[in-house]
């Protein structure tokens, strides 16, 4: 999907991509053969080629960065399954309370088959965070560029996040899935655990002061519970992509494409 993307290029929407894609520019490679193309200038062409090369080589480099940088959050989708062996799953609780006034008390990670909970004042810190958004070559959530990660970086002030994020609730409303996580689990078929299917954002709060208040118990259901939202993040990924893939992408590509 990626190599057949044309809406980084400066005036080209996705109108104008699909109209490329039906006159068989079906990639990078046909738009560069091609002397001449209907509704682009010579000059603009030749612009074209350029930065059309320009993410070819950023490509080779396996550069996701540059991918982020140019294109908009919303097509970040394309990129998964270029990037996505190498993606990074993250999901947090918090105490319920915006992000000035609360904290975060569970970050889960989920990257390469590997999972990782990062409690609050035990394992959670800023460069353990920071560590694992930097080996990744993408980020995945359900709701994290407006939830999970502005919380984190107002609570971690200079965290960054330089990797595209591919945001599976937006995601998820462009193929006409409504709802939260788990609702839309339900209507893919993605398992959880029994006694976690009942659990929400506020029994994780409960969960917590549990916890505080010396419940270990609590600490180890949460902990399973956020372990489920972040690990069904990566085949919620796979069957999203698989239907804008289908939806928006080029007629002939194959969702495996």
């Amino acid at each position: 999907m990626l190599t057949s993307t044309f809406v980084h290029l400066k005036g080209i929407g996705p109108s104008t991509e699909r109209r490329l894609w039906e006159g068989g520019i079906a990639d990078w490679a046909a738009f560069r053969r091609e002397s001449n193309l209907p509704g682009i200038s010579p000059a603009r062409k030749v612009a074209y080629d350029a930065e059309l090369a320009r993410a070819q080589d950023h490509l080779d480099l396996h550069n996701p960065r540059y991918f982020a940088d140019c294109l908009h959050t919303r097509d970040h989708w394309r990129l998964f399954r270029t990037f996505g062996s190498r993606a990074l799953y993250l999901d947090i609780e918090t105490t319920g309370l915006s992000a000035r006034e609360g904290q975060v008390t569970i970050v889960g990670l989920h990257r390469q088959g590997r999972m990782r909970t990062l409690v609050c004042g035990e394992s959670l810190t800023q460069e353990t965070i920071q560590d694992e958004l930097d080996q990744a070559d993408l980020l995945v959530t359900f709701f994290g560029t407006v939830f999970d990660i502005p919380y984190l970086q107002t609570c971690f002030k200079g965290l960054r996040v330089s990797i595209p994020h591919f945001d599976l609730c937006f995601a998820a409303r462009r193929v006409g899935l409504q709802g939260g996580l788990k609702h839309i689990e339900r209507e893919l078929d993605i398992a959880r655990d029994t006694d976690l299917l009942q659990l929400d954002g506020l029994e994780a709060v409960r969960l917590w002061h549990q916890y505080r208040a010396g419940d270990e118990a609590a600490l180890d259901q949460l902990v399973r519970y956020n372990a489920a939202d972040t690990q069904n993040l990566e085949p919620l990924a796979a069957c999203l992509y698989d239907r804008l893939a289908l939806r928006y992408g080029p007629p002939s590509l194959n969702p495996i494409g």
